[in-house]
């Protein structure tokens, strides 16, 4: 494989770490074999709030050790009374569990024949004007996220997978005993079942009309609170139910991910290849540069390492005869942790036979523009602020060429000269030798590392369309072969 890589903007970047929710219930080396990847890692997929709930420490402030002090026995003081306050609530919904299987009731029901979701009631009826009833008979069910009480009324905010409806209980429909069992039993974050017909307020609040309903699922523990949503960074992420719950907007990134994966995996089985899975355990971690995890086969006595890779083993499909595979499959590598970086991902790679960087470039625009069309049915979007255009062909250019556009400088003509390249590199940078910037281009070993410290310094914050970025210097790219354009190593 020849010296290249394709640059940032055409990568692929998704939230993927799966964490479902689910509702109690009481029931039961060949010159021609070419690579390309298109890593689907793991984002900092926010919603509302990036801020953490740990707001004591000012960073920009200098305080003293008492304050310092203060803090934590305040944080401490904090966290004890929110795990007691917890404590208090789940006690207090364990009594009302007891008490509805006292009189009869299941909390924790086995089903419940929904007839629409949220969303479809909406659509459907949209067009009822304000304060009209509609006497179909219709079935909901989800989870209680709001409710409010009046006297005779109650109004309860239900959510599902597709939106929110409100539930209208007027104590004369429901009569006395369920009305009151209502206000006793139900509270935010428990699954509901509700029957009745359909009814517009005054306001224009679409509404079930309840006759009757059931606690499919009682919560025994609150949920986060309603105008503070949950902002902890590492909650978030390490309890993903909970953030779906508090977000509502995240499942959208889950969706999103899930039509990702399932039109690569069409574009892939259009252009021929063949999907294949490939050993998790392996006897040596190869493929890549990472640290592996570790564990240990009890039958076989020895040690054995989570992939690092895919790589090994889908070469090894070619040598057996395939001549295009692929494969989407989780990689571990034991290095580091963060909201962006996770010690495992996805990643889909792919090897094809008697081809070269030209047909992967293909491919790989091919991939991303289909994937492109299946989220947004488009392929001009908006990107924080920025408009990217993902229509084919996307530019083709060489490091060299795209260095002498913004500098000037044509690193060819400078052919083994280090050091004038790296005086013309500290000129373009406007930096010396006794700065940050200085000492890495000082630190440069050869003319080719000099050029790519100048194109990741200059460049690359300046490629912000699609943009394969080819003929990287073979100093940085050990594992590539020479250009074929040329007769010497670039």
């Amino acid at each position: 494989m020849e010296a290249w890589r394709m640059a940032c903007t055409t990568s692929l970047h998704l939230s993927f770490k799966h964490h479902f929710l689910q509702f109690a219930s009481k029931t039961t080396n060949t010159n021609t074999n070419t690579k390309r990847f298109v890593k689907l890692r793991r984002c900092c997929s926010s919603s509302s709030s990036d801020s953490t709930t740990n707001t004591n420490t000012n960073t920009n402030t200098r305080v003293s050790n008492n304050n310092r002090n203060n803090n934590r026995r305040s944080s401490s003081s904090s966290s004890s009374s929110s795990t007691s306050d917890r404590d208090a609530i789940r006690s207090i919904r364990l009594q009302k569990v007891h008490d509805l299987k006292t009189k009869g009731f299941d909390p924790y029901a086995y089903s419940w024949d929904r007839t629409h979701s949220a969303n479809q009631l909406q659509f459907i009826y949209n067009n009822l004007p304000n304060g009209h009833t509609q006497q179909d008979s219709v079935s909901v069910a989800g989870r209680i996220v709001a409710r409010r009480a009046f006297g005779k009324l109650a109004f309860l905010t239900l959510r599902d997978h597709s939106g929110t409806i409100q539930l209208y209980c007027d104590k004369e429909r429901l009569s006395d005993d369920p009305f009151e069992q209502l206000k006793s039993f139900v509270d935010i974050g428990d699954i509901l079942g509700a029957c009745g017909s359909i009814k517009k307020t005054e306001k224009g609040e679409l509404s079930v009309y309840v006759s009757s309903f059931a606690i499919l699922t009682k919560s025994l523990l609150p949920l986060p609170d309603k105008y503070h949503g949950l902002t902890d960074i590492d909650k978030r992420y390490r309890q993903r139910y909970v953030d779906m719950i508090a977000n509502p907007e995240v499942a959208g990134l889950f969706r999103i991910r899930a039509k990702i994966v399932s039109e690569l995996r069409k574009t892939m089985e259009s252009l021929g290849f063949v999907e294949v899975e490939t050993p998790v355990l392996q006897g040596s971690a190869g493929g890549a540069e990472a640290r592996p995890f570790v564990t240990h086969h009890n039958a076989l006595g020895r040690d054995l390492y989570l992939r690092i890779a895919t790589e090994l083993h889908l070469k090894r499909m070619l040598v057996g005869g395939f001549e295009k595979v692929y494969e989407i499959g989780r990689i571990f590598r034991n290095e580091g942790l963060s909201t962006r970086h996770n010690p495992e991902f996805t990643t889909i790679e792919m090897y094809e036979a008697y081809s070269d960087y030209e047909s992967m470039m293909n491919i790989a625009e091919e991939i991303i523009t289909q994937c492109t069309l299946a989220v947004h049915g488009k392929l001009t979007i908006d990107y924080q602020g920025m408009e990217i255009c993902l229509e084919r062909p996307w530019r083709r250019e060489t490091m060299h060429n795209l260095v002498r556009e913004v500098t000037g400088i044509d690193f060819l003509q400078l052919g083994d000269d280090v050091k004038a390249a790296k005086e013309v590199a500290a000129r373009a940078i406007g930096i010396d030798h006794d700065s940050k910037g200085g000492s890495s281009i000082e630190a440069c070993l050869s003319v080719g590392h000099v050029l790519n410290e100048v194109f990741e310094t200059l460049v690359e914050p300046t490629l912000l369309q699609p943009t394969f970025v080819l003929d990287y210097p073979i100093e940085i790219s050990p594992l590539a072969k020479p250009h074929r354009r040329f007769d010497r190593e670039i």
